[in-house]
């Protein structure tokens, strides 16, 4: 494998065969696989075996029970990355060109770590809330990550660079924003200003913004 994102198209078909709705890189984990009310499944990527990776797998224990660590090479001494991994709880997805095969599903771990819910719950709602898939997996990043506040955002600007200046509660209900209030008031991105009381208009920064971006629809 050329990169660590390479390996991100065959995991992320292995899991959509088994019904996950996949997307990459949902708070910080490089695939997050959905199914119904299920916990999450978390795949980490490394071209290769490592401790970086496996340290990374035990941090994602603390979001579900369904980790895997992804390589793109078979690892040296596979029986005892293998008994590890069992004790670790932790599973392991080889990647071989373009076809992804499970060679352990993660086993209950010895002393699990306590979940920490409020994570778990804001990488649940991000996976949620983001439309589509627009980040691949395993990249590194050299630009800004188009999360799902980033796209709440955009549908704001656009509303307004269509509309003119407008009051939050008629961004919220024309963008579909439900966070348009706390978007517009706090101007994260420099994308926005009140030009009267409740009313904001757009910046030519935001008006930038959705040229590089483009405009996202709503979910």
């Amino acid at each position: 494998m050329a990169a660590e994102s390479d390996l991100y198209e065959p995991v992320k078909a292995l899991l959509e065969g088994q019904g996950y709705s996949v997307k990459g890189e949902v708070q910080g984990c490089d695939a997050v696989g959905v199914r119904g009310t299920e916990p999450p499944v978390i795949v980490e990527l490394k071209r290769s075996f490592g401790l970086t990776l496996l340290l990374q797998g035990v941090a994602r224990l603390q979001l579900s029970d369904s980790v895997y660590l992804a390589v793109g090479a078979w690892p040296n001494r596979i029986r005892e990355v293998r008994k590890l991994l069992r004790r670790l709880g932790l599973g392991l997805i080889v990647v071989a060109g373009t076809r992804a095969e499970v060679v352990l599903d993660p086993q209950p771990y010895l002393a699990p770590p306590r979940k920490n819910k409020r994570r778990a719950g804001r990488l649940l709602g991000e996976h949620a809330r983001r439309v589509g898939d627009p980040e691949r997996g395993g990249q590194q990043m050299r630009r800004p990550l188009m999360t799902a506040y980033r796209q709440e955002a955009l549908r704001c600007a656009a509303h307004l660079a269509t509309h003119g200046p407008a009051g939050p509660a008629a961004v919220r209900d024309a963008a579909q924003a439900p966070k348009a209030a706390s978007i517009l008031r706090s101007d994260h991105y420099g994308w926005f200003e009140r030009v009267e009381r409740g009313v904001y208009a757009l910046t030519p920064v935001g008006r930038e913004a959705l040229g590089a971006f483009g405009v996202v629809p709503p979910p």
